[in-house]
């Protein structure tokens, strides 16, 4: 997968919580932690683009995976509470989860890359 395509989805999915958390009314502690953790994937995943050497790099791609981690628990947290309904919270979910793996993939190939020079 080119990084212009996880900037893009990376990009959407932001996007995505941000006009979900328009909607919900109350809990702003919670959905500030949503907004925050949903709209730095993709800042780390740009910033990795201006990284200084391979190992910058990694961590950045490595950011933005920890923070994808923490944006599906406070799906899981909104959906279990009730906050947000299961369809859109799934819905979501799953966007975070293909971007995640594509982070994991990203950073292992990086990695990988590292390792053979």
């Amino acid at each position: 997968m080119s990084a212009s395509k996880l900037r893009e989805l990376s990009t959407d999915f932001a996007v995505a919580v941000i006009k979900q958390c328009e909607t919900i009314r109350g809990h702003y502690s919670l959905v500030n932690q949503l907004e925050r953790s949903a709209t730095s994937i993709g800042a780390n995943i740009r910033e990795a683009n201006y990284a200084h050497g391979k190992p910058d790099f990694i961590a950045k791609l490595q950011i933005a995976l920890k923070e994808c981690y923490e944006t599906e628990y406070w799906l899981e947290l909104f959906e279990k509470s009730g906050i947000m309904n299961k369809g859109t919270a799934d819905n979501l979910y799953t966007q975070c989860g293909t971007i995640r793996r594509l982070l994991i993939a990203s950073v292992n190939t990086a990695k990988g890359n590292l390792h053979d020079k």
